[in-house]
């Protein structure tokens, strides 16, 4: 009854446990390490030792924009997850060709029939709940609202500021994902409950209305 207890209050007020198939963090079918594409930082192997190229010299992230592979977040409902033509596009020739997630891509993507890829879900939201990006990063990015953008430090911010004050999208991807960029395997850190949804819309003068986020 213990444990049960305390699966729900976790699950009420945050994450769930891990436990019962509720894993914030899948392994996906593939390693897609963000802090190798998005990140910016010297990257690091498991045990902390850096992470060399065949010549020893120190790799880092390469500091892709998150709007090349998930084109679709300032336009439309979904981000979007790009097709494995994009990815194989650089590792077609990029990436050691002993890595045996490479091996894997590049067998999907150069096959006679490729992909799509069975991506793992991490950030899931109930099926009675409608939530659109596109007026959610329209309000982040706007001029003057930078307050608003959360989990990202102000340097990172301040980079990604346009001359008109606006800032560019994947700057506040943080938001509710968290610092992607610095994931190796990401997971879901915010609770994302009808609460934090609820507080922020009233913090910002959104709709609060049901039909706004409910079918």
């Amino acid at each position: 009854m213990g444990f049960v207890m305390v699966f729900i209050v976790t699950a009420w007020f945050g994450n769930p446990l891990p436990v019962l198939g509720f894993d914030q963090s899948p392994v996906q079918p593939i390693a897609f390490p963000h802090t190798a594409h998005a990140g910016s930082e010297p990257l690091v192997n498991t045990d902390g030792s850096p992470k060399l190229d065949a010549d020893g010299n120190q790799l880092t992230g390469i500091g892709v924009d998150c709007t090349f592979c998930h084109r679709t977040v300032t336009s439309m409902n979904a981000a979007g997850i790009p097709p494995v033509e994009t990815c194989v596009t650089c590792h077609r020739v990029i990436g050691a060709t002993d890595s045996e997630p490479l091996t894997l891509l590049r067998t999907i993507g150069l096959g006679e029939d490729p992909g799509p890829i069975q991506w793992k879900r991490v950030h899931r939201l109930p099926d009675h709940v409608r939530f659109v990006h596109e007026p959610h990063i329209r309000f982040l990015t706007a001029a003057g609202n930078t307050d608003v953008i959360a989990n990202r430090d102000e340097a990172a911010i301040l980079a990604g500021t346009q001359m008109d004050g606006s800032v560019v999208a994947s700057v506040t991807c943080s938001t509710c994902h968290g610092d992607i960029k610095a994931q190796e395997q990401v997971a879901q850190v915010e609770p994302l409950k009808m609460g934090q949804c609820v507080d922020c819309h009233r913090k910002h003068d959104a709709p609060t209305d049901c039909a706004t986020c409910h079918f």
